[in-house]
């Protein structure tokens, strides 16, 4: 008998296509099929994936409010739903799971309008427009965190808190014990905005730790991602205040990077902060102030209110904040050791076998895993 079809719809930024890794790392022991549906453009980051098989299907966002725009984007969504339909009609999938993002839009209908089980992964503390959208449809809502924003009352008798799944390289990191924090350690600092790296980190990250006591200037190792272009003045103020510091615009070892700081400043993107739960490291966030319906600062509110972190508004992210961290984690590490603790406590890293134990059960097979 072949093996049940699992469509996985995800859009071309990590984070979606990360927590689709993990889950399709998961299904995989279960004896299904995994295919992965994604935007055209983000085809060529696919090549990773661990799919059977995998699909580029037309999108677009409305970014714009032109009207040429607009019927543009139009356009390219109805192409999509067009090739959505005919790729679910000849493969029949047993179920499509969304990850939220217009990406996902026209395959989701189109497995709606041919009967097709829909399951949705919310990563946020608040509902995505796409996921939003969906809800409707879908037979089931996963979502990353406990409590998510703006999800109507006939749709939470769908929804199941089953956590951000994270890679594999995050897993291994996770059995990485805190850093030493016996008397006179040297204080590791992790600094990173997204995928592209953050200006405002590097406008005030640098500045801020040069501000420091000579003593604690000299006590600190920073590992800070930034732009291209903003990397030689990054590099110059903390070669200029006696701090070692490795910049760079991107970093392919960000999980044992992460693993190795005592603190980590850092956007609140879902990924993040899954990843920084299941590590168990402390943080200093900066939710992105313009994120499409507060999500960043959704995720960053939960995150903190459980000990894990400190939130900061970008609007006073001035790095006053950050400093007293520093002195404070330098002299009285156990704080840090207890932030640290109460960020493992709310990591869930089983997540991805957490969903796919429920897909399982949705289309009618058995967990086979001990």
């Amino acid at each position: 008998m072949t093996a049940p079809l699992v469509l996985l719809c995800a859009g071309g930024t990590g984070g979606h296509l990360f927590p689709a890794e993990a889950l399709a790392h998961a299904l995989k022991p279960l004896g299904v099929r995994v295919g992965l549906v994604t935007d055209e453009r983000a085809l060529a980051y696919a090549k990773d994936f661990p799919a059977d098989e995998v699909h580029g299907v037309a999108s677009a966002t409305f970014g714009s409010r032109s009207p040429v725009a607009m019927a543009r984007s139009a356009f390219q969504l109805a192409k999509g739903f067009a090739q959505s339909l005919w790729l679910i009609q000849r493969r029949k999938p047993a179920v499509l799971v969304g990850f939220g993002g217009y990406p996902t839009l026209p395959p989701a209908i189109a497995a709606s309008v041919l009967g097709t089980k829909l399951v949705l992964h919310e990563q946020n503390g608040v509902i995505g427009r796409a996921n939003r959208a969906l809800a409707g449809r879908a037979t089931m809502i996963a979502t990353g965190f406990p409590l998510v924003r703006g999800i109507k009352p006939e749709w939470r008798s769908k929804m199941l808190h089953v956590g951000n799944p994270v890679r594999p390289a995050v897993r291994a990191a996770s059995a990485i014990a805190y850093p030493d924090t016996t008397p006179g350690f040297r204080f590791s600092l992790l600094v990173f905005g997204g995928s592209q790296g953050a200006r405002v980190m590097s406008d005030v990250v640098p500045a801020a730790l040069a501000a420091l006591p000579a003593e604690a200037r000299a006590r600190l190792h920073v590992v800070q991602q930034a732009r291209p272009e903003d990397v030689a003045r990054v590099e110059a103020i903390y070669e200029a205040a006696g701090i070692a510091a490795e910049v760079a615009p991107f970093f392919k070892d960000l999980p044992q990077r992460m693993a190795a700081a005592h603190l980590v400043v850092a956007r609140s993107g879902a990924s993040t902060i899954a990843e920084l739960g299941v590590i168990g490291r402390p943080a200093l966030l900066v939710p992105l102030p313009h994120s499409l319906d507060g999500d960043q600062a959704a995720n960053a509110t939960q995150f903190a209110a459980c000990g894990a972190a400190t939130l900061v508004p970008q609007s006073e992210f001035d790095g006053t904040q950050l400093r007293q961290a520093i002195l404070d984690g330098l002299a009285h590490p156990s704080g840090l050791t207890r932030a640290a603790g109460a960020a493992k406590s709310a990591g869930i890293p089983d997540a991805a076998e957490r969903l796919a134990r429920q897909l399982a059960i949705l289309i009618g097979l058995e967990d086979k895993r001990p």
